[in-house]
């Protein structure tokens, strides 16, 4: 059983000052794999002093040390990569070898396109007008991330304050700290400065709140719940501190009859049943043009009846269980309000799947004649739970697709070019991928409305992390005898 009573903070592991211990469970089998003491406000002022400490001397680093630092990092990382998805497969029940592909395996991939971003940054420009900008480091940085894709996110925080000269304190969720122990392990191991990055283990309202208050942070990024993130700015407020929000989504894939139906469906159920559909840019409604709806309804069905739901340490496509038995209550009642509310079900539905009597395991289902003003329409679900709602043209594919509260991401199927810009332009998502193609690692990531504020990954990704400065171009003045030495 692992036990994880220690912070690194300073470059060195340190016992709390006064934590609550927490158990870690294995959601496959709801059986205790570990113990984190969860850490207090005074944990958090040891590690933010730590990071200002060190802040004055990183953040006069020069690009070609960060960078040395950053590629040191990557290395370890890929080469690390199974040993962590096989921590993430334990703590959150991901199949192990979407643990180990995907979700391990992003860390080194984000690693790479920040380096890209690294080497074409301007840390100085000269404006059309002459005068000159300076991009510096923020400062430290408060950075809270999620349980459900949790190296993604400590990777899309970390690696920019890192790479810009920055310096942070990680609070990573407390349902999954043995992939945040790891990544500390392979910062420390690639020899950054004491101090530079410290991890804190605790819960949101203790930690997080704490961290978000601090005078000495100033700027927090967090990745959650859009209800958690109205708490870190109301927390960050008092201090004017910056905050970056990537938040949920309740994301439309709009399927016109001109389509390859047979290829995007079956594609389209399963990218929502992804991670156990614990995704937050999920394509959760699938909005399908009238013509071929009854068509496509089948082929849903079809596709959730042949999706395999299976023991997280056993290789394959399969889906594993949702990470905790609240997600999968609250999953649960998701379900019920949707037969409630009238919609059809034609796949999957309440209770556990057969064969299993442990685990937070669900039946990926599929709900059809979804009205968008259902609350299984509108709520984010958090599980492999999809909604089928028909349209009529392409005017009321948009307006579906845009009447909700988010907007994190959007999914479009059409055989037609055209379609597919005047639809990517009317999307009001952060977000689109067009026939099963997504954006590249380096891209940015996040969303419109209730989805969040700000941006992650690549150049974008590095500038929420810089401050700017102006000033006149100080050769321009001392080539006109502005100044009187030297």
């Amino acid at each position: 059983m692992t036990t994880l009573d220690k912070y690194y903070i300073g470059g060195a592991w340190l016992a709390s000052d006064g934590g609550t211990p927490f158990p870690i469970l294995n959601p496959a089998t709801e059986d205790q794999i570990g113990w984190v003491v969860l850490g207090t406000s005074a944990d958090v002022d040891r590690a933010v002093a730590a990071a200002t400490e060190a802040f004055e001397g990183f953040s006069k680093t020069p690009k070609s040390e960060r960078m040395a630092l950053l590629r040191k990092l990557q290395g370890i990382i890929e080469a690390r990569q199974d040993e962590l998805g096989d921590a993430i497969s334990a703590e959150m029940g991901a199949p192990i070898t979407l643990a180990r592909s995907a979700q391990a395996g992003c860390g080194h991939r984000h690693a790479g396109a920040f380096i890209a971003a690294l080497e074409e940054l301007q840390e100085q420009e000269t404006l059309p007008n002459g005068d000159i900008i300076y991009r510096e480091p923020i400062g430290v940085c408060g950075l809270i991330t999620p349980w459900n894709w949790p190296i993604n996110q400590i990777a899309q925080k970390v690696l920019p304050a890192l790479a810009v000269g920055a310096t942070c304190v990680l609070k990573p969720s407390e349902h999954t700290p043995l992939s945040a122990a790891l990544f500390a392990e392979f910062v420390h191991e690639a020899g950054y400065p004491a101090g530079v990055f410290n991890l804190v283990f605790g819960d949101g309202p203790t930690v997080g709140s704490a961290l978000s208050r601090h005078p000495d942070v100033a700027m927090m990024s967090f990745t959650g719940s859009t209800r958690a993130g109205a708490f870190v700015s109301k927390d960050s407020a008092d201090t004017v501190k910056r905050v970056t929000l990537e938040l949920g989504g309740k994301s439309p894939n709009l399927i016109f009859a001109d389509a390859d139906l047979e290829a995007v469906v079956p594609a389209s159920v399963n990218r929502c049943f992804l991670n156990t559909g614990q995704g937050c840019n999920a394509p959760t409604r699938m909005l399908v043009e009238r013509s071929i709806y009854d068509q496509v309804v089948k082929m849903a069905a079809e596709t959730a009846a042949a999706k395999e739901v299976g023991d997280p340490a056993k290789e394959g496509p399969h889906i594993g269980p949702l990470f905790d038995r609240m997600q999968f209550d609250r999953v649960q009642s998701m379900i019920q309000l949707g037969l409630d509310e009238g919609a059809r079900l034609i796949a999957g539905g309440l209770g556990r799947p057969d064969g299993f009597d442990k685990g937070w395991y669900v039946k990926p289902t599929v709900f059809a004649d979804v009205s968008n003003d259902m609350r299984i329409a509108q709520e984010e679900i958090f599980g492999p739970v999809l909604c089928i709602i028909p349209f009529e043209d392409e005017d009321d594919a948009l307006r579906i697709a845009n009447d909700t509260e988010f907007g994190l991401a959007a999914y479009v199927q059409t055989g037609s070019a055209a379609r597919a810009r005047r639809v990517v332009a009317g999307l009001r998502a952060g977000n689109v991928a067009v026939n099963g193609q997504g954006t590249a690692y380096g891209a940015p990531f996040g969303g419109y409305k209730l989805s969040g504020n700000g941006r992650e990954g690549g150049p974008i990704g590095l500038e929420e992390y810089l401050e700017i400065k102006t000033s006149p171009s100080l050769d321009a003045m001392e080539a006109a005898g502005k100044f009187t030495q030297p």
